[in-house]
């Protein structure tokens, strides 16, 4: 069995990483690390765990935890990692980080839309970027694993194989989305309250949100160039769920007839079959079909879909996750299946909630 620490087990995301490895047939959670209820039962916490979970939180040392586990998920605020994790630390234990200290390979564009000063950039660059579809053999091989964020998990991979193959131009991408409101954490703030978010959906963060050099970074890896998009976020008044609508200007490109045209949605969809026929996660829907929040629910995949609006000259792509799921704990879970060779799906086969 594989014995998992959990730093920040009572946040969302903590235990949605719980609630996943209960289920886990090769994994045991042996520490619930939570600096605000160190003694509390955690199933005092989070009731739906009552009568299942007979542990009591303990606090967030790092380097005691490393001794007695075999993996560490960090599901903290950003900076908590950076400013602990030491290579003795690294030498005992594989960590999965769920924060954005380790995603941006330049400390400087960090510390920029961050705000924060990165106490650990020597491990920058042996941290790998958590993505499995895309880095699966980094993760392999890794100690380090920087799990992704859950808008950029949804943005990246619905975009990927059209900025892989030249189909787009990814200078004109749009990324337009929303997200439930669980992903802005359990901590209490007033514009998450109720009454603030019922009955309304906002933007937030334009122009500014730090989800944007993340997708970035790794869509102009993907082409081998800069690149430089539009991201706006949305609130709307749900718990669960993500919804990107993206927008490309399409690239000339040599056809099958041996024309130079658009692509057309033939070779739209025959990009999306090269990278994804083979990933049991992402799921690109039949023509005419586009991806909804309700069918993720609880499960970690990304349905994708897309048309081609002939008229402008652009592609619309749509994906659709669970932020708490493949947009952070079931992803974290599938970088752990891989740090330790198991099947990428094991613990992962839970079938989307609907109602």
């Amino acid at each position: 069995m594989i014995k998992v620490g959990i730093i920040g087990a009572t946040g969302y995301a903590g235990a949605e990483i719980v609630r996943i490895l209960m289920q886990h047939p090769q994994a045991e959670v042996v520490w619930y690390g939570s600096r605000s209820y160190v003694d509390q039962k955690y199933a005092e916490v989070y009731r739906n765990f009552f009568e299942i979970i007979e542990n009591v939180c303990e606090g967030d040392d790092l380097t005691e935890m490393a001794k007695k586990v075999d993996v560490i998920f960090t599901a903290t605020p950003q900076g908590f990692l950076a400013g602990v994790l030491t290579e003795e630390i690294l030498e005992q234990v594989k960590i999965v980080d769920l924060s954005a200290d380790y995603r941006l390979k330049d400390v400087a564009v960090y510390e920029k839309w961050y705000g924060i000063e990165h106490k650990s950039p020597q491990f920058l660059k042996e941290a790998v970027y958590g993505l499995c579809e895309i880095n699966r053999e980094l993760v392999k091989k890794a100690r380090l694993v920087a799990n992704p964020g859950c808008y950029t998990t949804c943005s990246i991979l619905t975009a990927y194989p059209l900025v892989k193959e030249g189909l787009i131009d990814p200078m004109s991408l749009i990324v337009d989305a929303k997200s439930g409101t669980s992903g802005a954490g359990r901590g209490a703030k007033i514009p998450n309250l109720f009454c603030e978010v019922n009955e309304s959906i906002k933007p937030y963060g334009v122009a500014t949100h730090r989800h944007t050099p993340e997708i970035e970074e790794q869509l102009g890896y993907a082409c081998g160039s800069d690149v430089v998009i539009n991201f706006t976020p949305h609130l709307v008044p749900m718990n669960r769920g993500i919804l990107a609508t993206e927008y490309a200007t399409l690239k000339p490109v040599k056809r099958p007839d041996g024309t130079t045209g658009l692509p057309t949605e033939e070779m739209i969809r025959a990009a999306y079959k090269k990278y994804y026929a083979d990933e049991y996660f992402v799921r690109v829907l039949p023509k005419g079909s586009w991806p909804e929040t309700r069918w993720v629910e609880g499960s970690n995949f990304v349905d994708i879909g897309f048309t081609i609006d002939e008229r402008t000259g652009r592609v619309i792509m749509c994906g659709a996750l669970d932020n708490l799921v493949k947009g952070a704990a079931g992803q974290a879970v599938q970088n752990m299946n891989l740090l330790f060779g198991l099947p990428e799906n094991t613990g992962l086969t839970m079938m989307p909630v609907f109602p």
